[in-house]
């Protein structure tokens, strides 16, 4: 894996019908790096974060992770490209313009790419979502299930772990974030701010090489916000690779080695975290932070 890039975006775009949510987006993460995306509601934060482990799929581009290919697509540019060629070229003589049936050959070509990565994406996915963990805004624990089993449950299906052997991990885990008092309880007794460190824990425990997280305290009350933070901290601080999307600009200032925002679908600027919020360059930029900070 060249420099250690875990994660590599070329050129990613992502349209739903006209609207363009991302506009080429290309950005490299690297192993034990922590990586913050800031910006407006609406930017594109959580539809890039989403693309990343193909929640959402990308109209367009390439995502690798750990070196291999798990998102290519050249079908939507070749369409464009193609447009284009016919909207400026006379229509009569297309039929034996070399250029234009080039062209064509190529979208063929690269539907019947994108038709056949279609028909492995489930296998490729299932691999490499047990190493990318992700943690959501609204907690998506299993509310039938203990704050255990919520744990032990991927670990056991997958066969990675014996039950006996995940229960231990999962008590482990409980303990890490002071939760396990609450091992035998079901999250409907739990506050927002534990239901959110069991889903944290809960992706922890199919030790990922990357966790994902979507705007984790936003849906906490106030008082909650900081263990939450402490827990993705910790986790910070072992080592782990972390790309977050947050509007927690103080804790995005304090943890991240890279700081990424966004505005209307492009990476608008991007450095440390002194860079970005003391030395910011773009306009867009400024007006954010002075709003938020």
């Amino acid at each position: 894996m060249e420099n250690n890039v875990i994660l590599k975006i070329e050129n990613v775009c992502k349209s739903y019908g006209d609207l363009e949510v991302l506009k080429g987006i290309n950005y490299e993460i690297t192993k034990g790096e922590v990586v913050s995306i800031i910006g407006s509601s609406g930017s594109g934060k959580s539809t890039l974060l989403r693309c990343l482990n193909l929640l959402e799929t990308p109209t367009s581009g390439h995502i690798s992770f750990e070196g291999e290919t798990l998102y290519e697509s050249h079908t939507e540019p070749l369409k464009k490209k193609l447009h284009e060629y016919q909207s400026t070229h006379d229509k009569a003589s297309l039929a034996c313009d070399a250029e234009y049936l080039k062209l064509k050959e190529e979208l063929k070509a690269a539907k019947a790419a994108d038709k056949l990565q279609r028909k492995n994406i489930d296998k490729i996915l299932n691999l490499h979502r047990q190493k990318m963990g992700m943690v959501f805004q609204h907690f998506n624990v299993f509310p039938h299930l203990t704050c255990l089993q919520n744990i032990t449950l991927a670990p056991i299906t997958t066969g990675k772990m014996a039950e006996e052997e995940a229960n231990k991990l999962g008590l482990e885990l409980l303990k890490k974030v002071g939760l396990d008092s609450k091992a035998y309880v079901k999250p409907g007794k739990l506050s927002g701010g534990q239901k959110q460190r069991l889903a944290i824990v809960r992706a922890m425990a199919m030790s990922p090489d990357v966790m994902l997280f979507d705007e984790p305290t936003s849906a906490l009350d106030p008082e909650m916000v900081k263990d939450v933070l402490e827990v993705i901290k910790s986790l910070a601080e072992g080592g782990m690779t972390i790309v977050i999307v947050t509007h927690e600009m103080g804790f995005a200032k304090e943890i991240s080695d890279h700081v990424i925002f966004m505005s209307e679908g492009v990476v608008c600027e991007e450095g440390t975290p002194d860079a970005i919020f003391n030395h910011p360059q773009s306009t867009r930029l400024k007006e954010f932070l002075s709003k938020v900070l």
